[in-house]
C-alpha cells in the first residue's frame, strides 16, 4: 500500500471529505501520528485510507477549520469528486 504525506495546503476536496467520514466530530490527541520524517522534523498527521493508499494530513488549524466547513458544503464537493478513486491518487502522485 502506498503512503503519501500531504500538507493542508494540497488537501484535496475528495480527501476532505474522507477526513470528515473518517473523523466526523473532528479529530482528537488519540487520533494523530506523531513521527520525525527524513529532515528530523516532528510531524503531526492524522490518517484516511483509500484502497491502494494510506493518507498521512499534516494537522494544523487550518485542517481543522476545512473539516468543519466541509459538512456545510459536502453537496458541492461531492459534485466535483472523481467517480474513480483512482483518479485522486493520479491528482495526489503530481
Amino acid at each position: 500500500m502506498r503512503k503519501a504525506i500531504i500538507d493542508y495546503k494540497k488537501v484535496t476536496p475528495e480527501i476532505l471529505l474522507l477526513l470528515q467520514e473518517r473523523y466526523p466530530g473532528g479529530y482528537t490527541d488519540r487520533d494523530i501520528i506523531v513521527f520525525d520524517d527524513h529532515h528530523n522534523n516532528t510531524i503531526e498527521a492524522v490518517e484516511v485510507r483509500t484502497d491502494n493508499t494510506i493518507y498521512l494530513v499534516k494537522v494544523s488549524s487550518k485542517l481543522h477549520y476545512s473539516m468543519t466547513n466541509v459538512a456545510d458544503n459536502s453537496e458541492e464537493l461531492e459534485e466535483i469528486i472523481p467517480d474513480d478513486m483512482e483518479e485522486l491518487e493520479d491528482m495526489s502522485e503530481e
